[in-house]
């Protein structure tokens, strides 16, 4: 099992550097080339998603990215570090509930669609201390020379 691990800070301009090196490990890993562009728009929703919740809780440490090449299956994970309401932390009129939280709250949920779309095996668990987004794709077997 090859893994490939990317840190970096919650920027929206390195967002494109991941996504990047996404494509090419997944190539390399035997991703299909036609599930490339899905790899590529996966990886950077799920990392404009960790950097928008870093940037909106205040976090300073970087949004983690795991590349894992398995025999049969190439997995990335995106992991953030922003405390996340798990169901039922907040009891309704709680918090600031503010036009702001809505909207954020909504982008979040839109983010995660776009992801299921994109992505047939789609792992998402989130808690006080972070998230992780694992997004997994089968790959071919290597060919014989």
């Amino acid at each position: 099992m090859a893994t490939v691990e990317l840190r970096f800070s919650a920027l929206p301009e390195h967002v494109r550097t991941a996504r990047l090196v996404a494509a090419a490990v997944a190539r390399r890993a035997g991703v299909d080339e036609a599930v490339l562009d899905e790899v590529r728009l996966a990886v950077g929703e799920a990392c404009t998603r960790a950097v928008g919740l870093h940037q909106s809780n205040g976090v300073s440490a970087p949004v983690r990215v795991a590349l894992i090449e398995d025999e049969k299956q190439f997995s990335i994970e995106v992991g953030d570090e922003a405390p996340h309401a798990t169901p039922g932390d907040r009891a309704p009129g709680s918090g600031s509930g503010g036009a702001d939280d809505l909207e954020a709250e909504g982008e979040d949920e839109m983010g995660l669609a776009v992801i299921s779309g994109l992505v047939d095996d789609v792992e998402v668990t989130a808690g006080e201390g972070g998230g992780l987004i694992r997004m997994t794709w089968p790959t071919a077997p290597a060919p014989l020379l």
